[in-house]
């Protein structure tokens, strides 16, 4: 049977708002308010994060704080290629979501002959590149690094050459070229974009299922539905942003965005995703504690973690007894 290691990244140099990297802990202490061993059960393993340098002057006004990202997502990518190589399933709990472009990449490399699925649980699209984006924050940036999309057509930024430089080589990680296609994404809730995401996702017909759709088809036919869309796909990865839940529920996060899902919907979506046996890494994202009261953020994302994990750990048990 399959273990799960968790692959803690306290990084939160892509986010605009301080505090990320204290979401990992937070998950901690919510473990331990509600008596749970959950994280007595599990290996970790922690990467590097850099987050020193927020300290640093930031020399990259169009992908803030870029080159110390590269080195981190170097690090992910890294640990989750040797995860996956270890016949272990890759669970990471991020500080802020441009590390999900780490452990795509990571991914990729551990399967580069395997067509990569991708399913988005996001308010944001997060498909901006250093030419478009309006804040530079790299965590709005790493879809576009998986994808390899600059998206020229709607730039508004004049990235230094330096910039450019460094982005080249985030999109070069883990394979050389594109890691995913347009088609072998599907998002959920995403419902807080900007103009230059909007025209990529209308140009590739890039499936979102919006919150008004869910609640009309309920949550176990959109889960059917997106497994559907990504038939073609050997492999796919859930990442999971925590500001998909509706506001009421996620002030602990950098980006909190109204009309999205509630807790229990988090936890039945997670749930029915994961017990495809395609899915071979889940990542969980941008709970900041120092924006919440009483840890209610990381007590919900909790209660979500400990519904993914049960369906990953119940797939593998149900693939050993048919093996």
């Amino acid at each position: 049977m399959k273990k799960v290691k968790l692959i803690e990244v306290r990084s939160e140099l892509g986010a605009g708002t301080r505090g990320a990297s204290m979401g990992v802990d937070a998950l901690r202490v919510a473990c331990w308010d509600k008596g749970s061993d959950y994280f007595k059960r599990f290996n970790s393993v922690s990467v590097p994060d850099l987050n020193y340098t927020l300290f640093d002057k930031d020399l990259f006004p169009h992908a803030h704080r870029i080159d110390s990202i590269l080195t981190v997502q170097k690090n992910i990518a890294n640990t989750v290629q040797q995860t996956i190589a270890m016949d272990m399933f890759p669970l990471v709990l991020s500080g802020d979501h441009s590390n999900a472009h780490g452990t795509i990449a990571g991914i990729k490399a551990a399967y580069p002959d395997k067509t990569l699925g991708v399913i988005w649980i996001d308010a944001h699209a997060d498909i901006h590149s250093p030419y478009t984006s309006p804040s530079g924050n790299v965590h709005g940036m790493p879809l576009a690094a998986a994808l390899h999309i600059d998206n020229l057509e709607r730039q508004i930024n004049e990235p230094e050459p330096e910039t450019i430089f460094f982005w080249n080589s985030l999109k070069k990680l883990g394979v050389d070229g594109p890691k995913l296609e347009p088609q072998h994404l599907v998002y959920m809730v995403v419902r807080d974009t900007e103009e230059p995401e909007d025209f990529l996702m209308a140009k590739y017909g890039i499936k979102n299922y919006t919150y008004a759709e869910l609640n009309a088809k309920g949550v176990a036919e959109v889960a059917a539905e997106a497994l559907d869309r990504l038939r073609e796909c050997d492999i796919i990865y859930v990442s999971f942003d925590v500001d998909s839940l509706d506001s009421k529920f996620s002030k602990g996060t950098g980006t909190p965005v109204e009309i999205g899902l509630t807790v229990e919907q988090a936890k039945e979506l997670n749930s029915l995703l994961l017990q495809d046996p395609r899915i071979v890494c889940y990542e969980m994202t941008e709970i900041n504690p120092t924006l919440d009261t009483e840890n209610t953020m990381a007590e919900n994302a909790f209660d979500i973690l400990e519904a993914a994990t049960e369906a990953i750990l119940h797939r593998e048990s149900k693939s050993t007894a048919i093996h």
